[in-house]
Parts: structure tokens; C-alpha cells; sequence
């Protein structure tokens, strides 16, 4: 097949989205498929090989926010336009985009969900003209649904079927000032109606996005997210006569859950049954996260316990592979719907148990893999209790992690998930192929 991925880069930010659609194209390429990644906005940051390299960055982050602020701008020649959307000046403006809070993009986000009607119409045009010069593609797959805006003219203007990944967008349009939520949502059903296919993670989110965008559920696939295997360690038991440790691989910031994490280690390390417990905290942090990550290790230095931590930000992916070979029990108690939680699986990759809430995707994820337990969501007693009784039982730890590790591999691997999307790629193109000889 001739495949189209279009991912939005997050610039200096780690993106799991970034990660996953990069590790799929490769896959697909290895598997003999054409397959051109198209980034969006700014560079990708990655942990492996960019797939993206040597194609240009479409909807340039400079010109989409000055063309959403300027209607002067938005006339401006090409040779400004061009100049803007640089490899220069869009790597400036990636540090910049680390400090965007979605309540200050509601308005931008209204207008690239209306494609050809919104502020943004000309980067859509010179984005199909530029396509329409590669060989034309069986189909387009969107990174997400917030790209449901272009869909309507890619599909006039090539003729091919566009397919759509679901990928945690509710909590972000949620966060959305109150006064543009709704019509933010309204207007993202109507783009979404026009899509061939959504491709959700779990079967959880699949639900969510097909109730809050009216879909229907035979437009809706599962393919549960998958990772490389490759260089992923197993976990050696912790000796007795080593401290346990508690580990954190996420985003370092309190909607994953982080300040509930350290609130249930203080409580370990105060009721003295887990004396020795350590905790290691790792994960991305951009600059908006940087004072929420202080706040902690004030909290965590009052307590004395500051020299019990480490925080090991934006690391490399050998030493994300080294992170996790250490650790004895995972968690990331993240306080929103999360749609799958790609830290778990990595976590059981290296034969880590993990403890998550019984909320959202969690207990489809831990249940399908047999390697942790679940407790109650927001609650730093019952995230406590929990961690205490992997940690002082050992055997039961290995026994998750080894079970974990097992589904991974069979389940949630990179080539299980390219799998599973190639079966709807190659449904969605025939179905396709067969309406248009009607």
C-alpha cells in the first residue's frame, strides 16, 4: 500500500503520539509499504531514527498562529510566509510551544477544525498542492482527531479515504475555556462525520469519542498502541539487602498523577513498613512544568526525603531502557481519562508491575495483561496500600511482571499493533476500491 501519516510535531515536548506514529511508520516501511510521514507545526523530538526526515513541515507553527491573530498577516507574500516556516525559525519556536496551555488556543483550535474556512486556509492549500505532487497514496491516516479539518478538501481534492487516529483528544478540549468548548465540540462532530475510520487504542476511549462525537460503532476499530521491543530489559528482582524502588515514566506534571505518587511514597516512608523505599521520577519537562516539579521537591525536601529521589527529565531512549531495568514497582496514577497509557506497557515491557486507578484505560490494560493492580483512583491511602503489597511480597511481584512482560510481548508489541492497523488500512482501502467501481 502507498500510505500517508500525518503527525503534528510538539517541538521540544516528548510526544507519545510522535513516538507511536513514527514506530508504526518504520514498521510499515520494513513491511515493504510506501509510506511518507508528513510533519505538522514543528519538528518532532524522538527516542528513535526520524521517519519524518526530508519532508517539509506543513501548517508551519509561526504562520498558523500569525494567521490566526493578523488578518493583515493572512495577505502577506509567499516569500514572508516561506521565510517564516524555516527549519530555523520553526526550531525557535519549538522552545516556545513548550509553555502553550490549552486555554489560551481555543480560538486557533476552532479555526483549524473549520479546514477551508478557517484563518488557516492557505496552509491547507499549499499542503494538497505539494501532495498532490507525490505519488498518489490508497489512503491519509490523521495523527488525531483535532486534524478532522482537513479532511473534507483531502478527500475532494485526492479522492482517497481518510482514516483517523483517537488519541486522548477529550481531555485537552475539555480544558478548553467554557465560552468555545462547546461549539469547539460541535464543530469537531461535524469534521469527524466525514472521516472513513477511527482507529482508537482501547476499547475504552473507542466508546468515549464514538458517544461524544455521534459516530457510529462499526466506523470505530480498536488497535491497542504497541511499542520496539527492542533492547527492553527484564527487571532483576530487588536483593533484600537493596531498597526497593517505586518508579514514575511520564510527563512530569499533576495531571499524570505525579503529586498523588509522592504523596502515597511520603505515606510509605512515614508508616516505616517500607523503610528503605526509593522513588525515581522520570518522564518529560518542558518549561511549564519545571514549577510544578520544584513544588515537589519542596514537599518531598520538608519531609526529608529529597535524597530518596531522582529526577531523571527528557531522557534518551537507552536511558529510558536503563530506568526501567532497575525499578522493583511502576506507576503513574494519572488524574484524567487516559485513553491507554503507553508508560504501563513499557513498565511491563521490562517485567515491572504496575499499580494503576481503576479508571479509563487502566483496567482493559491490566486485565489484558495480568501484570499489576488497580485501586482507587485519587486516593494517595489506597495508591499506598497497594505499592506496600508488591513490595513486600516478592514472589507475587515476579509473578505480574513475568505475566506482564509475557502480554506485551504477544499483545502490545510494535509489530502486534502495526498488525491490527494494516487490517483496518487494507479494509477501509478495499471498501473504498469497490465503491468507486459501483
Amino acid at each position: 500500500m502507498n500510505i500517508v501519516q500525518i503527525t503534528p510535531g510538539a517541538g521540544g515536548m516528548y510526544c507519545g503520539n510522535c513516538f507511536r506514529d513514527n514506530a508504526l511508520v518504520s514498521a510499515l516501511r520494513n513491511l515493504g509499504h510506501e509510506t511518507l510521514m508528513v510533519p505538522l507545526y514543528l519538528p518532532m523530538t524522538l527516542d528513535e531514527e526520524d521517519q519524518s526526515q526530508g519532508t517539509p513541515i506543513f501548517f508551519g507553527g509561526v504562520n498558523v498562529y500569525l494567521e490566526q491573530k493578523s488578518a493583515l498577516f493572512r495577505r502577506m507574500p509567499h516569500w514572508l510566509h516561506n521565510l517564516l516556516a524555516s527549519p530555523k525559525v520553526l526550531k525557535w519556536a519549538a522552545g516556545k510551544a513548550a509553555k502553550t496551555r490549552a486555554e489560551d488556543v481555543g480560538e486557533l483550535t476552532l479555526s483549524m477544525l473549520r479546514g477551508e474556512e478557517g484563518y488557516q486556509a492557505r496552509e491547507l492549500d499549499n499542503f494538497i498542492t505539494w501532495l498532490k505532487d507525490q505519488p498518489k497514496p490508497d489512503l491519509i491516516c490523521l495523527s488525531n482527531a483535532l486534524l478532522a479539518g482537513m479532511v473534507r478538501k483531502l478527500r475532494t481534492e485526492l479522492g482517497i479515504p481518510v482514516i483517523c487516529m483517537l488519541q486522548g483528544e477529550d481531555s485537552f478540549l475539555d480544558s478548553l475555556p467554557e465560552h468555545i468548548r462547546g461549539v469547539v465540540w460541535q464543530t469537531l462532530a461535524e469534521r469527524c462525520a466525514e472521516v472513513d475510520h477511527f482507529i482508537a487504542p482501547s476499547r475504552y476511549f473507542g466508546d468515549l469519542m464514538a458517544r461524544r462525537l455521534s459516530l457510529p460503532p462499526e466506523r470505530v476499530s480498536v488497535a491497542f498502541n504497541g511499542i520496539n521491543l527492542e533492547g527492553y530489559p527484564i527487571a532483576q528482582p530487588t536483593p533484600s539487602a537493596e531498597p526497593p524502588v517505586l518508579g514514575y515514566f511520564a510527563r512530569m506534571c499533576r495531571e499524570k498523577g505525579l503529586a498523588t505518587l509522592v504523596d502515597a511514597f511520603i505515606l510509605l516512608r512515614r508508616s516505616g513498613r517500607v523503610p528503605n523505599l526509593k522513588l525515581r521520577i522520570g518522564g518529560g519537562c518542558g518549561p511549564s512544568d519545571e514549577a510544578f516539579v520544584e513544588e515537589l521537591r519542596g514537599k518531598l525536601s520538608s519531609n526529608g526525603l529529597l535524597g530518596s529521589v531522582e529526577f531523571r527529565p527528557n531522557v534518551t531512549r537507552p536511558e529510558k531502557l536503563e530506568f526501567f531495568k532497575g525499578l522493583t514497582v511502576f506507576s503513574v496514577p494519572a488524574l484524567y481519562g487516559e485513553a491507554f497509557g503507553l508508560y504501563v506497557i513499557e513498565a511491563l515491557a521490562a517485567g515491572v508491575p504496575v499499580v494503576q486507578p481503576r479508571t479509563a484505560s487502566f483496567p482493559e490494560l491490566v486485565e489484558a495483561t495480568g501484570g499489576g493492580l488497580l485501586c482507587e483512583p485519587g486516593s494517595a491511602t489506597a495508591l499506598a496500600d497497594s505499592i506496600e503489597s508488591i513490595v513486600l511480597d516478592p514472589v507475587r511481584a515476579r509473578e505480574l511482571g513475568a505475566r506482564g512482560r509475557i502480554a506485551v510481548q504477544k499483545t502490545f508489541s510494535l509489530d502486534a499493533m502495526t498488525r491490527g492497523v494494516l487490517q483496518v488500512y487494507e479494509r477501509v482501502s478495499n471498501g473504498s476500491r469497490v465503491a468507486a467501481q459501483v
